[in-house]
């Protein structure tokens, strides 16, 4: 069978995405190996015996850090940021569908936060907090500085989904004897449903791994980025290293669960069509 021959800058380009896999993943893969040390391995290489003897030191008690309540905090703000971020990014996608004045400064308000420096706007808020006699913590301040990270996204991905949608199937549904609500509920919310679903990821994702808008705004008590980059100067054992890698592998599963959802709602809507 006749195979086309590859040009130079597939070569070329090829060459790139695999040095970009190796920089991308890397530094990850070597936090990942050095959390297999023996009981008496240390921070580098090389490695003093195999063992997963500090995965389960994970979930003894440690003289520095809280990794079960930090992780606690972490997977509840970003359920909190997911549900909101959902919502409103919903709801910004519908309301900008139509023109009403004042959109364009409303749009540009929105996603200016996505060029301000996240530190910036954890020292702002953090100072309006103490400055108005309220105090900071993981579910109020934090809370408002992650969606000022994930709501620009989930806007943007509602604007480039409803776009790109006909309004032929909502014009369908009114004419069949639909309600604006049953035209909502039974055709426009299952075909954006995969989009949500992404929605809903970035939401997550942004806000449990978000370091710099918690740092001014997390008040007493740590999220896990945070309880993480603390213990970087304090603990001395690969324990550091297996909480990092038990986190990754726990990113990765929210991922793929999401896929996995996004996957079985356009078969879903494929069977329909």
């Amino acid at each position: 069978m006749y195979r086309e021959k590859r040009s130079l800058e597939f070569y070329v380009l090829a060459v790139f995405f695999t040095i970009f896999v190796l920089f991308l993943y890397g530094p990850l893969s070597a936090i990942v190996i050095l959390s297999f040390q023996g009981p008496d391995g240390g921070l580098t290489f090389p490695l003093n015996g195999v063992s997963v003897h500090w995965f389960f030191n994970l979930f003894e008690k440690q003289a520095v850090g809280d990794f079960g309540a930090s992780f606690r905090r972490s997977f509840t703000l970003g359920l909190m940021v997911m549900a909101v971020t959902v919502v409103v990014s919903l709801l910004a996608g519908l309301a900008f569908r139509r023109k009403f004045r004042g959109a364009t400064v409303l749009f540009y308000a929105t996603v200016a936060s996505l060029v301000v420096p996240s530190i910036i706007i954890s020292l702002g808020i953090g100072v309006v907090f103490q400055q108005t006699g309220l105090k900071p913590a993981w579910y109020s301040s934090a809370f408002g500085a992650h969606l000022t990270w994930t709501l620009p996204f989930g806007v943007l991905i509602m604007f480039a989904v409803f776009n790109r949608f006909s309004p032929a199937y909502e014009e369908a549904a009114r004419d069949l004897g639909a309600s604006p609500w049953q035209t909502f509920r039974h055709v426009v919310l299952p075909m954006i449903a995969p989009s949500l679903v992404g929605v809903g990821l970035f939401g997550f994702t942004l806000s449990y791994d978000e370091f710099a808008r918690t740092l001014m705004t997390s008040g007493t008590y740590n999220t896990l980025p945070l309880e993480i980059y603390g213990m970087t100067t304090n603990v001395t054992t690969p324990v550091l290293y297996a909480l990092g890698t038990v986190t990754t592998l726990f990113s990765f599963t929210i991922i793929l669960v999401a896929l996995g959802i996004m996957t079985m709602l356009n078969r879903r809507q494929a069977k329909i069509g």
